[in-house]
């Protein structure tokens, strides 16, 4: 199954939200989207083109956006707000604390240029901290897809969905490898590959990272699990602990802090349900700079090598 995994083409994540909003607003009229000042930077060009009542430009105003948002789900719309990563949540959590998920309304919060990936911009617009700060906020359905075609999907999937949904995407073309026409399920993990002898959980743009990883590993007689953990909350806690029953240890990769992200919810399932060895692959506990996307990610430990030392480590763990 891993080696059938190949990579079809490169295009921005942020490219599928675009895509895919505006193939949800085709099917619904209550979708509305707001952004602050980045409308061409979220890629929602051709929204504005088919829909340009629905399209709201709040200029660079995020807490206002957020605002705005919350009370146009009170007369039914169902708002995508569309800015950053960082200005999607650090800029605006009490916003989004009080105004979206203390009331539980319907607003999908749509963020991109997250992570390290975001390159030149550097350290201040590279928000490491996001997904810890959005899970932690009760009732918000927290979800970071793998490539374009993930991330359409998932777009389409958010618009069905009722309640305050964190949709984490990137700025750089990334290789595709999912189908076009894959299913995409909120809350259900995507096992890309069976193994036995480790387990390797993923989102976002590590997960190719990872696919390239568990091949080296392979040709090492070293048999891969391999998860695509689109949605972080609500988390799959069956498909790990399923997974981990099997192989006996695990190895989390994503792009964000070690602290409060991915690799701390799989960590609470196995604390509580499954002691076993746990590597992670993560950001630990520093910020980023300007640079190249890959090479960024090398030097802040997210890259192939990575992933297959932290494979090794675990291993050598098991009992």
């Amino acid at each position: 199954m891993l080696q059938n995994i190949q990579e079809t083409g490169k295009k921005d994540t942020r490219s599928g939200f675009g895509d895919g909003i505006v193939e949800a607003a085709r099917k619904n009229p209550d979708i509305v989207a707001l952004t602050a000042d980045l409308g061409g930077s979220l890629k929602l060009n051709q929204f504005m083109k088919e829909f340009p009542e629905r399209y709201f430009q709040v200029g660079i105003a995020e807490a206002n956006m957020m605002g705005v948002a919350a009370g146009l789900t009170i007369g039914g719309k169902i708002p995508f707000t569309a800015t950053f990563a960082n200005f999607s949540t650090s800029r605006v959590y009490d916003q989004v604390r009080q105004s979206i998920a203390y009331s539980g309304k319907n607003v999908k919060i749509c963020a991109s240029h997250a992570g390290l990936t975001l390159g030149e911009d550097g350290a201040t617009h590279q928000v490491l901290e996001d997904i810890g700060m959005m899970k932690m906020l009760p009732g918000m359905t927290v979800i970071v897809p793998c490539d374009y075609n993930q991330t359409r999907l998932a777009t389409m999937a958010i618009a069905e969905h009722i309640g305050p949904v964190y949709l984490r995407f990137g700025r750089p073309a990334w290789p595709i490898f999912t189908p076009a026409d894959d299913k995409f399920e909120i809350g259900i993990a995507q096992v890309l590959a069976e193994g036995t002898d480790v387990t390797i959980i993923a989102c976002g743009h590590l997960v190719w990272t990872a696919v390239e990883a568990a091949k080296e590993l392979a040709g090492k007689g070293i048999s891969v699990e391999l998860i695509n953990m689109h949605t972080i909350k609500p988390l799959d806690e069956q498909a790990i602990l399923a997974s981990v029953a099997k192989t006996g240890c695990v190895v989390t990769a994503e792009e964000h802090q070690r602290n409060g992200g991915l690799g701390d919810s799989v960590a609470q399932v196995l604390a509580m349900k499954h002691p076993a060895p746990q590597e992670y692959v993560a950001v630990n506990d520093t910020f980023g700079e300007s640079g190249k996307p890959v090479d960024l990610l090398n030097k802040y430990g997210l890259g192939k090598a990575n992933i297959i030392a932290a494979v090794e480590k675990v291993m050598a763990r098991k009992g």
